[in-house]
């Protein structure tokens, strides 16, 4: 950073990392300070900057106003057309956060929060444990329905925002040299943080975080990887029977569990998308008709389960806004992981703040693509923030990693 720049853009720059920075505490907050950003930005007449995935991205928004104004209902849509306001997030952080060290900073703060959040998910879970002894219930049927949520809304989100900044927290400790300072308190946050993945009993975010830890620890000591499975078969054994009942019930699916009304939703968002395959049903419409194109023979009444969207974020996408803009996003993520990938080829040997950048950017994107097959989890504000931080700061490592290779200076 200049010392010598102006106060707005020295403004625009902290208000940006508080933004990004809060958003593992609430959408609310995160959301004003973006405003502020955007306005302090706009003030400083700093230059406005995007990554290498501005055109897809600007297909993917298009193609969703698009949707929006050839649906039937296009007001319904209109929750969309804001969520817009949120890809912004991409921008300032890319425009402003222009540092490894900064995007450090960032991550570690993450880490803080995200362990604090944990912990307050830790408290909640010893309440709910509690109570469900207190009422005599089983404790499986009593916490399936009501589960910790930490600072978030929702447990689905306080899965996602642990996981991202679970991930994140792990590329760092492998991969930067800043982490050797400290090593013990970044591994004592990554085991709240782990801890409250587990207790949020998400199947999903489960599966995503244990992609990323796989990628991650390969990257590393490629013999770490087979301890990864390992860790989790010793878990499932010997850990609590909530947590080896929660994983037998992906394949074998118990009565407080959804995996019978998800095949529902599946069949139903399929027939949505063979009848409006190009610009779909609008944004917010597979809720609102799906009782319409629900299969004739499913019977009644329908299961238990949340039927306010898919649950799979490629069918709500395509189910939404048409097959091209599914595309469309699938390149976008694709590309990501493409020029990440081909950033980490030219860096050399040795640990450095870009390599964890990259290597965490990379390990987010696959726990997103895999954790999308069961929820919409980039229809989420919070996650969507997140993950536009984390691919911002992976194209600003890219900057910095060809600045210093044009300057002669190894990263």
């Amino acid at each position: 950073m200049n010392s010598e720049e102006s106060p707005f853009l020295r403004t625009a720059r902290w208000l940006a990392f508080a933004s990004s920075a809060v958003i593992v505490v609430g959408i609310a907050p995160s959301q004003i300070l973006l405003g502020a950003a955007l306005l302090a930005l706009l003030l400083s007449k700093e230059k406005l900057r995007l990554p290498a995935i501005k055109w897809a991205l600007a297909l993917f928004l298009a193609g969703t106003l698009l949707a929006v104004a050839l649906s039937d209902h296009p007001k319904a849509g209109f929750p969309q057309v804001k969520k817009i306001y949120v890809f912004s997030q991409l921008l300032v952080v890319y425009s402003l956060l222009r540092t490894t060290q900064m995007a450090r900073w960032l991550m570690m703060t993450w880490a803080a929060l995200g362990s604090i959040s944990a912990f307050r998910g830790f408290v909640q879970f010893v309440h709910k444990f509690y109570q469900a002894l207190a009422q005599h219930r089983d404790l499986y049927g009593a916490y399936m329905g009501e589960r910790i949520t930490g600072f978030m809304s929702h447990w689905y989100t306080f899965s996602d925002v642990e996981m991202l900044a679970l991930i994140m927290l792990g590329a760092f400790i492998f991969f930067s040299p800043a982490s050797r300072k400290y090593l013990w308190l970044w591994l004592v946050l990554a085991f709240f943080m782990a801890f409250g993945v587990l207790l949020a009993d998400t199947r999903a975010v489960w599966i995503g975080t244990f992609i990323a830890a796989l990628y991650l620890t390969f990257f590393w000591k490629r013999w770490v990887t087979i301890l990864v499975p390992v860790a989790v078969a010793a878990l499932l054994l010997f850990g609590p029977h909530m947590f080896r009942e929660r994983a037998e019930s992906i394949v074998h699916p118990g009565r407080d569990d959804s995996n019978q009304f998800r095949v529902i939703l599946a069949r139903t968002g399929v027939r949505m998308i063979e009848a409006h395959p190009w610009f779909g049903l609008g944004p917010e419409m597979p809720r609102a008709e799906f009782m319409d194109y629900l299969p004739a023979d499913v019977p009644r009444p329908l299961p238990s389960g949340s039927y306010m969207h898919l649950h799979n974020l490629y069918l709500e996408y395509a189910a939404e806004r048409g097959i091209p803009v599914l595309l469309v996003m699938i390149f976008m993520l694709g590309q990501i992981l493409w020029d990440y990938g081909k950033a980490l080829r030219t860096l050399p040997a040795g640990l450095g703040d870009v390599r964890f950048l990259l290597h965490g950017g990379i390990a987010v994107v696959l726990a997103i693509l895999v954790e999308g097959f069961a929820d919409v989890n980039l229809g989420d504000s919070e996650v969507l923030t997140m993950f536009l931080v984390v691919v911002a700061l992976g194209y600003v490592a890219i900057d910095v990693s060809k600045a210093e290779n044009s300057a002669g200076v190894s990263t």
